[in-house]
């Protein structure tokens, strides 16, 4: 029977290849040294499954490893011989070292790959030369050290002895953090940001690892000598506070609301007091003190270059010419039916500015403004830049304009987009741009030369983005940037109704007919919704989505859709290292990548369709995947690991992308407003299903917008004189 201990110490020689997956990495070892009794009479081993992040070095037959952690006690039998295992899974501590007894470093560096070109034969050489100086003597590459290893070996085997060594360099750094308590994790991103000052950086301030992955309580707790009114304390409170805030999707805080969070970490209201005084002379992050404001550093700098970027382009007007207007009657000409005022003069807007934006609900025509203004463009010798945040967005909008498109992560990897005597004139435009963050839209004006045209289409009052900031609504407010919003949803007898009942919605009226048009209401208690949105799902599987609001209803609801509708698909199942594992995803399953992956062009919010769940003996792939957007790809272990079901998705993995029919899984929480409600039903195409309460619904339409609660300092920027 297994049994599981905590929090007992192992040292191990590893003795087996290190086996790895993507994530993981599996090895095993005899003791080194041991104080427990269980070792006395049975033969015993010691195997580690670890994440990759947790590793200082690869794990190599030779080396000596200290483990730390819970681990589970159990016995092997293999013929007569009886073995007693400790199997360490995610172990608390991990430190690595060196062999330090002869033979065994001897043995190390003849069986290790790192030390091309040296056999048993040149290490026992060396270890009977330098003996216990040998640490010392490779730890370095200096002329003497050189010099004392050239009358033992050749110059091509003193590299090899070198480069070998100096990936275990960092061994000393990490073993010291170890024994303070520091994560692995957070030992690696440190020592790649500050290599062999490491431990320099840390005991001048310890608070540093906040930056790293610690929380304030966590490095509060080491064992450091830190004294309550420390200044480093104190300023470290204070930055806490301001991320803590931050991380709700704010580009800066004030003191009246981080005064809490500070007060709490460091015990008292006085100490709080005095941090603020404190912070403003030594803190990581701009203080505002006419307003009273806090800004992240790296906030303050992306709203600044953003802003930056967009008042010169603003500042370049009066460009609609006579070839403008040539060029925005011929596009005009070329349309089927005639377009509105309005969408004339969005038109004409976007020929006259350098930066401008088109703006407007769904149902109000940006689609058709678009791809207008974008063949008057094209006439006028522009190449365009097309981009949406999603792979379905992107699609979805080449579609509709007729010009090639790719998501934002696509153009960021490519060149920088720069004018050439080839081709001066470049075009970028920016799809549903209500979904772009700060980091995104900062990457977006680096990559791009100064002088290319940019023209922001979406809807501001949609979910603001995951991350933080709030772009395109700040643009809008600024009043800078040159805008059209197009506000006349235009009634046809085909009309699904969804333009007018999403306007209702988001105005905060409730529609006097729950269901109109093709907007379906049906009146669900709670506890019977994720029931009722799995048999709406199963009357018309294909084009429909179920938008949830959190992940365990979600999950929930995938769950029962599954069952419901693809019972019978072929189960995931494959082999690693002897092992047979399954995942609940079957083959004909919708599926969502909730990690990027850029390389196989995956997004976080990718949706797709298992159309193969066959894996292959070597482990190597574990079926196939067909993207909506069309393309094939084979699923490896780090992919499939990132894949789930797909027929319920949350809101924000939909925002971008539209789908034939929406099932909507009204339940009052945190996130649940106006603007999720008003973003949800314009998810919809042609038919919208909202499954809940009336109640429910007449509260949520009330709830004014978080996002207007969202504090972000890029339209001050834009509209400061």
């Amino acid at each position: 029977m297994n049994t599981l201990c905590p929090f007992d110490t192992d040292f191990l020689r590893v003795t087996s290849i290190p086996y790895a997956t993507d994530r993981y990495v599996i090895f095993s070892g005899v003791p080194v040294r041991n104080s427990s009794p269980l070792v006395s009479s049975v033969k015993y081993v010691i195997t580690i499954k670890s994440d990759l992040s947790a590793l200082p070095v690869a794990p190599s037959i030779g080396q000596h490893w200290k483990v730390t952690g819970s681990y589970v006690i159990d016995t092997l039998q293999n013929g007569a011989y009886s073995f007693r295992r400790h199997t360490y899974d995610a172990p608390k501590q991990l430190a690595c070292t060196l062999p330090q007894d002869g033979e065994q470093l001897i043995q190390f560096i003849a069986k290790e790959e790192d030390f091309k070109g040296i056999g048993e034969q040149k290490a026992r050489l060396l270890w009977h030369a330098l003996g216990e100086h040998f640490h010392m003597t490779v730890s370095k590459d200096t002329p003497e050290s050189r010099n004392k290893l050239l009358k033992l070996l050749s110059p091509d085997s003193v590299n090899a002895l070198f480069e070998g060594y100096a990936k275990y360099a960092n061994l000393s750094a990490c073993n010291w953090m170890s024994e303070h308590a520091i994560p692995a994790p957070v030992q690696q991103r440190l020592l790649k940001f500050h290599h062999e000052r490491s431990i320099e950086i840390i005991q001048e301030n310890p608070y540093v690892l906040m930056g790293f992955g610690m929380s304030f309580q966590e490095v509060d707790s080491l064992n450091f000598t830190i004294t309550d009114e420390d200044p480093r304390r104190l300023i470290a409170a204070v930055e806490m506070a301001i991320r803590k805030d931050v991380e709700k999707g704010h580009t800066y805080t004030t003191q009246s609301r981080i005064r809490p969070y500070v007060s709490k970490a460091l015990g008292t209201s006085k100490l709080a007091s005095r941090a603020f005084e404190v912070g403003h002379q030594k803190a990581q992050f701009v203080l505002n003190q006419e307003a009273d404001t806090y800004h992240p550093t790296a906030q303050f700098l992306m709203e600044s270059v953003v802003a930056k970027r967009l008042r010169k382009l603003a500042a370049q007007i009066d460009l609609y010419d006579q070839d403008a207007d040539q060029a925005c009657r011929t596009s005009l000409a070329e349309m089927p039916y005639e377009l509105t005022q309005r969408q004339v003069q969005a038109i004409a807007i976007s020929l006259d500015n350098a930066v401008s934006c088109i703006t407007g609900g769904a149902g109000t025509g940006k689609t058709t403004v678009l791809r207008t203004t974008l063949s008057a463009f094209k006439a006028l010798g522009y190449e365009i830049h097309a981009v949406a945040l999603s792979g379905r967005a992107a699609m979805r909008l080449q579609e509709s304009i007729g010009f090639q498109t790719r998501t934002i992560a696509g153009l960021l990897r490519q060149a920088p987009v720069e004018p050439t005597s080839a081709q001066p004139l470049h075009l970028l435009v920016i799809d549903e741009a209500s979904m772009v963050d700060l980091p995104t839209m900062y990457r977006l004006v680096t990559h791009l030369s100064p002088d290319i045209r940019i023209i922001f289409t979406g809807d501001p009052v949609q979910l603001p983005p995951i991350g933080c900031g709030k772009v395109l609504s700040d643009i809008v407010a600024s009043g800078l940037i040159a805008n059209t919003t197009l506000d006349i949803v235009k009634r046809q007898v085909e009309s699904t109704g969804i333009p007018e009942y999403s306007q209702m919605i988001n105005e905060g009226i409730v529609p006097k007919q729950l269901s109109m048009g093709a907007v379906f209401f049906h009146e669900t208690p709670q506890n019977n919704i994720a029931e009722q949105c799995t048999a709406l799902f199963a009357e018309a599987p294909d084009g429909s989505r179920i938008v949830g609001a959190t992940k365990a209803l979600v999950a929930d609801i995938n769950q029962r859709v599954q069952a419901a509708v693809n019972s019978s698909g072929q189960r995931m199942e494959f082999e690693l290292q002897g092992d047979r594992f399954f995942r609940e995803i079957r083959c004909g399953d919708s599926v969502l990548f909730t990690e990027n992956n850029y390389d196989s062009g995956i997004q976080n919010g990718s949706l797709g369709t298992l159309i193969s769940s066959e894996s292959e003996a070597t482990g190597k792939y574990f079926g196939v995947v067909r993207l909506d957007v069309g393309s094939e790809i084979v699923l490896t272990q780090a992919i499939q690991e990132s894949m789930e079901l797909g027929y319920c998705i949350t809101l924000h993995k939909a925002q971008g992308s539209q789908f034939p029919r929406v099932i909507i899984a009204l339940r009052p929480g945190r996130i649940v407003d106006r603007a999720w409600l008003y973003t949800a039903i314009t998810r919809a195409e042609s038919e919208v299903h909202i499954v809940g309460t009336a109640r429910d619904l007449a509260t949520i339409t009330h709830k004014p917008s978080f996002s207007h609660q969202r504090l972000s300092y890029l339209e001050q920027l834009l509209a400061k004189e």
